[in-house]
Formats: C-alpha cells, structure tokens, sequence
C-alpha cells in the first residue's frame, strides 16, 4: 500500500495511492483524522499532541563507501543529528537554494516511518514497529554543517530538503536491505548503493533511537546517504537554481525536485 498526504487548490488531505490517481481517504474520515499522521496512528483527537512533536531523526556516515570518501573510519554508534519539519518540502516541490551559501549539496536516502508507539525495542523487533518507507533528500548546506562538529546548522534551512513521493508500507517490503538506492542530478547517476552496504541496518537504528527517546508514529529515521554527494565529487559539484535532484528506490518510487534560489532562504 501506498500512502500520501496531497494538496488542491481548495483543501489539504490524504489517501491511498492506486496507479496514476489517490483514492481520497481524508474525505471519508477528516472528522476524527484530520491528517495522515493522526489517520496512521489511529488514536484520534487523543493524537495530536503526540503528532504535533513528531520528528525527524536523521543518520550521518552511515554508507561504508560515503566514509571512505570522506577519509574518515567506520563510527562506532551511529551519528545522529535532527531536521526540523519546515525544511522539508514534498515530491515535485521546489527545493530551496539558500542565497548566503554557494555550497548547497543532495544526499538520496532511504526513510523509515514508525507507525505506532515504541520504546526500547529490541533489533529483532523493531521492523514491527515500522509503518513503510519513502525516500528523502537530504539537502545540506555545507559551509553552514561545518560551523561546529554538529550537522543541525546546514541541516536545517527552510524547504532545503525533501520527502517522498509516497509510504509504501512495510508488507510490501520484507528487508529494506535489499533495496537499492540512486540519486540522479540532471538525469545522470551520481549515486548508486545497495541499502545493505549501511553500516547501521534499519531494525538496529530503530531500535537505537527508541532508546533514548519514544518514537511515535509519524517519527521518520532518515537512514544515511550513500557516496557520490556533489561536496565530494572532483571536483566538487554544488547545485544551483534550475538542477533537478531524483531520489530513486527500487521498490518505492522517485522523489523529484528541481532548485530555485529564494531570497528569504
């Protein structure tokens, strides 16, 4: 199944994604789920303070071919850092282009969406705990990342990143490791890994961050990005207004975004 939340002139809701159309499922039920996120949780008006705190935990050098691009070694536990919600924007949306940066880089990656309330899962349980997965583009600001050993500042400029196109569940898809993932710039391959070259796997990283936090359905781990980013090509590619960014994953579909420059970026 295929989840997604979607926009008219008119009015916000969500649905099942079936082929090229959304059976409109919001329609039915915007009374005691006015959202996807709340519809997902099934726990109605009881669920919006818990939505309203839902959160994107995101995961760095987590690809053995992106360190070693890099030139740094293997971490020990995974490297985590937080998007804020307001700089992601949906399949087809525009990317923003901070105007204070010249070095605003892609990274196509693998998203897991928890479904329901969990805390201190084990690894062998954690993938019940997961509701599907999309893809995520997760747009970084390099100059800004490296202010300080922590990634949030480049992380986190408004509509820089992306998400999408749709969830599809996780009946659909048994082991996440087997997907295979590519990022295209301008239609050519600047990114291609199998998922199963992470050096965290999906069931450990869910259950490493339900145990220092609650994870609550709707909460997105955003599971690394593979080598290939534009900051480490040679040499070094930075987008630039006009580029589109395709986030690829067999299995799921392709989130698409062109860059457009934004003086309130």
């Amino acid at each position: 199944m295929r989840l997604a939340s979607f926009k008219t002139r008119d009015r916000e809701s969500y649905g099942v994604v079936d082929g090229d159309r959304v059976v409109d499922v919001g329609y039915r039920l915007a009374s005691q789920f006015p959202t996807l996120r709340l519809a997902v949780a099934g726990l109605g008006l009881k669920a919006i303070d818990e939505a309203a705190r839902a959160s994107e935990i995101c995961v760095g050098l987590n690809y053995r071919a992106h360190v070693a691009e890099t030139g740094r070694q293997p971490p020990s536990k995974p490297v985590l850092f937080t998007r804020f919600a307001n700089s992601q924007v949906g399949h087809e949306a525009e990317l923003r282009h901070p105007v204070i940066s010249a070095k605003y880089d892609y990274e196509g990656e693998l998203a897991v969406v928890i479904g329901r309330r969990v805390h201190r899962v084990t690894e062998a349980q954690a993938l019940e705990s997961v509701l599907g997965y999309t893809c995520f583009n997760d747009g970084s600001v390099r100059d800004w990342q490296e202010h300080s050993t922590h990634f949030t500042a480049g992380k986190n400029f408004l509509g820089s990143g992306a998400c999408g196109p749709w969830i599809v569940t996780s009946d659909e898809i048994a082991d996440p490791a087997r997907l295979t993932l590519e990022t295209r710039v301008n239609g050519e391959t600047w990114q291609r890994a199998p998922v199963s070259d992470l050096v965290f796997s999906v069931p450990y990283l869910v259950s490493y961050c339900s145990m220092f936090t609650e994870l609550l359905p709707g909460d997105i781990i955003a599971t690394g990005t593979p080598s290939g980013v534009g900051a480490w090509r040679k040499p070094a590619y930075w987008l630039k207004d006009g580029d589109q960014v395709e986030v690829d994953i067999t299995g799921i579909g392709i989130l698409r975004n062109r860059v457009t420059g934004s003086a309130s970026a």
